[in-house]
């Protein structure tokens, strides 16, 4: 579905969304693990939508910075972004950037908080994070 570049700008911008701190990032945490599972099921009518939103956030990297996305350093990585997130896009963008970004972001939040059983939160990690206890 993905290819290793794709992968790599995905993973990138997954942890601009939910960068590492205390606690791991949302790779670390497994939201790219969760994301590649439920475009096989929940998702899978955005599973052609994903590679062309890495394709066009590496076009706009290039279009902007004459880099990949995955070289930038993050400032650069959260400052552009930004501009998607607000449609303020050089390149030319295949679907919606800023309507697409803001899914992005829920999933990259689902693919963080949910249970660990699809696919990501990788050991609770996040509900560690904000405190939520599991009984049982």
């Amino acid at each position: 579905m993905f290819s290793d570049q794709q992968l790599r700008t995905l993973h990138a911008a997954i942890d601009r969304v939910i960068p590492p701190d205390d606690f791991p990032g949302g790779v670390e945490a497994g939201v790219a693990d969760y994301l590649l599972r439920q475009l096989g099921r929940d998702l899978a009518h955005l599973a052609q939508d994903y590679p062309r939103f890495t394709d066009a956030l590496e076009a706009e990297a290039q279009a902007a910075h004459g880099q990949a996305f995955v070289a930038l350093g993050d400032a650069q990585q959260y400052a552009l972004l930004a501009l998607v997130e607000r449609g303020e896009v050089q390149a030319v963008w295949p679907l919606d950037p800023a309507t697409f970004f803001a899914q992005f972001i829920e999933h990259c939040a689902e693919g963080y908080y949910s249970d660990p059983g699809n696919g990501g939160n990788r050991d609770g990690v996040a509900w560690r994070m904000i405190g939520y206890e599991v009984n049982g």
